[in-house]
């Protein structure tokens, strides 16, 4: 269940926060007049996000260069890795 907190929350209870993002690595949902307006996430939590999506964006192009045709065979890449090598 995500954590929702007005804005004033965090404001007056920054710590408190913090420690939470930390020591669950997940975020906090702030509201502002009763709507949603900030998440608030540990730098850990936010480098795992980016991480991750990086992933499913290099994912993406594999799978799209595989559906084109536009890849080599192991036994190509690893003479070509091994040239680069020397």
């Amino acid at each position: 269940m995500p954590t929702i907190r007005p804005s004033a929350y965090l404001r007056n209870n920054y710590n408190e926060v913090s420690e939470f993002c930390h020591s669950r690595v997940e975020p906090v949902f702030i509201t502002k007049n009763g709507h949603g307006d900030l998440v608030v996430l540990s730098i850990e939590a936010y480098e795992k996000l980016c991480g991750r999506t990086e992933l499913y964006h290099l994912l993406d192009e594999a799978i799209e260069a595989e559906k084109n045709g536009d890849f080599m065979d192991y036994d190509e890449f690893i003479s070509d890795m091994r040239k680069d090598m020397a």
